[in-house]
């Protein structure tokens, strides 16, 4: 069910997890709908994460796509990208996180969330459910966090693209858990 994709404009693209290297997207994909169909009377969220942790010579940033059977499991992928010079603005490194998340989430649009949502349909009535998120890596008290002040900025963003509900912390456990812990590395 691979759907060939222009190899040119997705090969900086390529994922990973514990198991496997080199997803291309239209693999993740592969592997989403795979997770789906083993139980596909589950609820499920979509979601999509970016954490970033400056280095010495380098900001690191992870990407992370994660299908969660609520309740019963996941499958996960993450991609890694270094900037090469340390990021010292919160502002810009909100801004390129929320759009490394945004360039991914392009990538499963309308088209790719409604095979998700085909395998899901024919259960709907038990209650199968298919919830997109887009996970920002920020903020909302304003007290202890530095990012807060560029949470609306970065919501209205995600909420711009249609497709994807924007969550923040302590939501967004994509971007602040799973991405996060591949950033230190």
């Amino acid at each position: 069910m691979a759907m060939m994709r222009a190899i040119s404009k997705w090969d900086d693209l390529c994922f990973q997890n514990l198991t496997e290297s080199g997803l291309y997207l239209d693999q993740v994909e592969e592997r989403i709908l795979r997770f789906i169909a083993k139980d596909p009377q589950g609820v499920y969220q979509f979601i999509i994460g970016t954490d970033s942790q400056v280095h010495r010579q380098h900001t690191k940033f992870v990407t992370g796509i994660v299908i969660h059977r609520v309740g019963r499991g996941a499958w996960a992928c993450y991609r890694q990208m270094a900037v090469p010079r340390q990021l010292t603005s919160i502002r810009e490194k909100l801004l390129l996180e929320t759009s490394f998340s945004q360039r991914v989430a392009t990538y499963f649009d309308e088209t790719a969330l409604r095979r998700m949502e085909q395998i899901l349909l024919p259960y709907a009535r038990q209650g199968s459910l298919l919830d997109t998120f887009i996970d920002i890596d920020a903020g909302i008290k304003p007290a202890s966090n530095k990012t807060a002040a560029y949470v609306e900025e970065m919501v209205e963003r995600v909420e711009s693209m249609g497709l994807y509900a924007p969550r923040v912390k302590p939501e967004a456990c994509v971007a602040s858990s799973y991405a996060n812990r591949y950033t230190k590395q």
